[in-house]
């Protein structure tokens, strides 16, 4: 198999790597993160999926835009990668910002959801107390406002996101990943996601899901993500040993085993 990058006609260009054939599972990753965070799980699920990892817009090769983030335009650009893939449905695989991208484009486009796997994530802001939000707006855009760089930023966002079992090399990632970031977008991605009190309403949700969870994730915690799971009828609940809010970089044997477990389980 011979991973492919491809691109959407319509702009802004959304850049995708896709690999193997069959359902669609297709990767959303997190506000800090590009296409090459989902690297150890494409070879695994493209040996019975096709698999794809977007670059969201104003990330990694996909474009660049004009003015403020509304957080439904990743909506919009999801679909159009569907359109150009010409697939009608694909399981949804979401990590942090990407499962509330999930979430929000199922709410929008149900119609057009296998499954979703929403991975260290919660369903909104409202779900942080005053005190996490604040805390989380600070870290990140406060120093840039300051002048700083996003890689000025990337160790100390790094840690906050890394459990302790995380190698040099998942941390090295991860700060190369936060670094490579464009800080006029990914600005723009804090203000739209901090904005998003609520995504809808999971209880709603009529799809098969699966939450996962690291372990040690400190931003939506295990028990976050377990109350997430209980407003959806039927959900999965899974939690990723040794493992943060990083939990498809920090522990992908696990993460891999458990995530195709379950799509695999709702694809028979």
């Amino acid at each position: 198999m011979r991973l492919e990058t491809i691109f959407t006609d319509s702009t802004p260009r959304i850049a995708a790597d896709c690999l193997g054939a069959g359902p669609l599972v297709l990767f959303l990753h997190g506000i800090g993160g590009n296409r090459s965070n989902w690297r150890d799980q494409l070879p695994a699920f493209a040996e019975r999926y096709f698999a794809v990892a977007w670059d969201a817009r104003g990330y990694g090769l996909s474009g660049g835009y004009d003015g403020a983030l509304d957080f439904a335009d990743f909506s919009v650009d999801l679909e159009r990668l569907l359109d150009q893939l010409k697939v009608e449905k694909a399981h949804l695989v979401g990590l942090s910002m990407g499962g509330r991208i999930a979430a929000d484009f199922y709410f929008r486009s149900p119609n057009r959801v296998a499954s979703l796997t929403l991975v260290d994530t919660h369903s909104g802001f409202a779900a942080l107390s005053p005190a996490q939000r604040k805390e989380y707006v600070n870290s990140r855009l406060a120093p840039l406002k300051a002048g700083k760089t996003v890689a000025d930023i990337a160790q100390v966002v790094a840690d906050k996101l890394l459990g302790p079992n995380a190698s040099a090399d998942m941390r090295a990632r991860l700060e190369a990943s936060i670094s490579s970031l464009r800080q006029d977008c990914y600005m723009k991605s804090v203000a739209a996601t901090v904005e998003q009190d609520s995504v809808g309403d999971y209880s709603g949700i009529r799809v098969p899901t699966h939450v996962m969870v690291g372990e040690h994730d400190s931003l939506t915690t295990p028990a976050m993500c377990r109350q997430l799971a209980d407003q959806i009828k039927g959900a999965a609940y899974s939690i990723i040993s040794s493992a943060g809010h990083l939990s498809n970089i920090e522990n992908p044997t696990a993460f891999n085993a458990s995530a195709l477990g379950f799509i695999d389980s709702i694809s028979d």
